[in-house]
Parts: C-alpha cells; sequence; structure tokens
C-alpha cells in the first residue's frame, strides 16, 4: 500500500533503521534479511533525497533528516499498534498477551508479588516482563518499549495520563547494635553519621532532592543501584539509610535492624501508573491498571496488619 507514493511497508523499516541505527540490527529486530534492509534503505534514501544513515567510522550516524523523521514515524506506528491492538472484550483467563512494566527494584520488592497473587486468583494467562526503570521513562512509553509506567510522580509526563498508586513515607534504618539504635534521632545525630543511600542512575533520590532543597546536607559513604539492598548496608556500621517505609518495615524482619524517623520532614513520595494516551481505551491495559489498584490495596493490608 502506499501513502504520497511511499510505500507503507517502508516505515517499519525506517523505524527499525533509525532506532537501532545499524543494517543488520534493524534486519533482525524485523525479522528481514540483511539484503532485504539493505534493499528498504536504498529505496527510503530515494523517497526522501536523503542518505539517512552515513557511515562514520566503524558505525553509521543519522543525518538532521533522519533525526527529524525518527520520533514522528514511531509515533505513527505507535497509533497503529494501539488501534490494532484494542479488542471488543479482553479476558485475562484467555489471553497470552505480555504486559512490559518499567518498575524499579522498589516496586518489583513491595507491590508486584501482591499483583501476581491476584492475577494467579483470576487465573490469568497473561504474561509479565518486568523492566528496568530507564533515564527517559517518557521516551520508554513514547517509544513503545513499554506497557505501563510504575514510577514517582516528578517523573510523570504531561503529555499522557497518570493516576495515583499511592503514597509512601521515608524512616531511617540504623544497626542494632549501633549507638544510633538508641535515644532520639536528633538532626545533628543524624548529619554527624555516615549514610547509605540509593542513587538512580546519575540523579539523585528523592529524599536527597527533597534534603537539598531544605538546605541539608548528608555525609554520603555509601552509594547503591538498588533500593533493596540500602538497609543490609548498615548492619554492622555506625551509617544511616534512609528508606521507604514499607521497605524498612520489611527489611526489619529479617535484618538486625532498628527504624527511627527521619529528624526532618519530607514530603510523602507519589508512586504513580502511567500508561500511553492512545492506549487508554485498550481494555487490557485497563484491566492492568485495576489490578495495580487492587495490588496497591493487598499491600497496603499486608504492612498495617
Amino acid at each position: 500500500m502506499r501513502f504520497i507514493k511511499l510505500d507503507l511497508n517502508l516505515l517499519v523499516a525506517l523505524d527499525a533503521l533509525l532506532t537501532e541505527v545499524s543494517v543488520t540490527r534493524a534486519a533482525e529486530k524485523v525479522h528481514l534479511g540483511q539484503s532485504a534492509m539493505s534493499n528498504a534503505l536504498t529505496r527510503l534514501r530515494e523517497y526522501f533525497g536523503d542518505e539517512l544513515l552515513v557511515q562514520v567510522g566503524r558505525k553509521m550516524e543519522p543525518t538532521p533528516r533522519a533525526l527529524a523523521l525518527k520520533d514522528p514515524v514511531r509515533d505513527v506506528l505507535i497509533r497503529i499498534e494501539a488501534a490494532v491492538a484494542v479488542q471488543p472484550e479482553f479476558d485475562p483467563a484467555r489471553s497470552d498477551r505480555e504486559f512490559r512494566l518499567a518498575v524499579s527494584d522498589y516496586t518489583n520488592a513491595m507491590l508486584i508479588p501482591h499483583l501476581l497473587e491476584l492475577t494467579e486468583r483470576q487465573s490469568s494467562t497473561v504474561r509479565f516482563n518486568l523492566l528496568p526503570q530507564t533515564f527517559s521513562p517518557k521516551r520508554s512509553l513514547e517509544n513503545g518499549e513499554v506497557d505501563l509506567l510504575i514510577i514517582p510522580s516528578q517523573f510523570v509526563s504531561d503529555e499522557h495520563p497518570s493516576e495515583l498508586l499511592f503514597s509512601e513515607t521515608f524512616c531511617c534504618a540504623v544497626w542494632k547494635d549501633s549507638l544510633l539504635a538508641h535515644g532520639e534521632m536528633t538532626l545533628d545525630r543524624y548529619l554527624s553519621q555516615g549514610h547509605v543511600v540509593m542513587e538512580p542512575g546519575n540523579a539523585q533520590s528523592y529524599e536527597t532532592r527533597e534534603m537539598a532543597n531544605m538546605g541539608i546536607h548528608r555525609r554520603i559513604e555509601v552509594t547503591t543501584f538498588s533500593f533493596t539492598t540500602a538497609p543490609k548496608f548498615v548492619v554492622g556500621t555506625s551509617r544511616i539509610a534512609t528508606l521507604h517505609t514499607r521497605l524498612a518495615r520489611q527489611a526489619e524482619r529479617v535484618l538486625p535492624i532498628v527504624i527511627k524517623p527521619v529528624p526532618v520532614k519530607i514530603e510523602p513520595l507519589q508512586q504513580m501508573v502511567q500508561w500511553h494516551k492512545y492506549r487508554t481505551n485498550d481494555l487490557g491495559i485497563a484491566w492492568l491498571r485495576q489490578m495495580l489498584l487492587q495490588a496497591t490495596s493487598a499491600m497496603n493490608a499486608a504492612h498495617t496488619a
């Protein structure tokens, strides 16, 4: 099929080429032979009157024209995919659909087990692919790499719908045999000790940013990429880990730690679920959002029992 003299089948090849910036990887992505993908690139170059991808040293680089095409082409394909994927009904007990969720290890530990338990009760046959969060969650959503994001509110895009799952407070975790385990956790004691923090890549953690806005700066001695390992790193030391309260309570059951209030006021973190605006009418996505809300209720009940 052609539109404005362009073979629309070439849009899929163009999207793969602009995403992978490699003829070989693009061919693998859309299950074409390398010669067929090379032929597609030749036809695309002829249509657009531009090289699109040029050899620079050992790798290929997109031209300015290619960069200008990348997001619009992806947007068109996402629209088509969303329209085709919408079914008149969705039965989780008969569907073999795979849902891709971008989550932190905190969400994996605290919320996802309740989601899996609930969907098991429904005899659901859907599959879940739990993916690590990226530095650009909005792009992951818009590129169709994930179906749902579960992220703090400050990372939510205004261009796509979202809803609140739950709020999370913070507390301090210290080794039960340290001096910090006894007495009040004052601000002076808090700031006099070393800290363990989880830093998401090159960004600041939520509580670090909140404290920095108040002019409070901790002496960070250990930085980890994982929320769930942070409480382990205070054991046997005089360090402090400022943690999500639910995570700290879970860790307290299995680790020799004591929980203390944070001596400064940190606004609760708002954990959101977000989906692509083109998928609002997707019954599968709607079902999964409802399951996440029910999983949140189950998580809350487990931590207040």
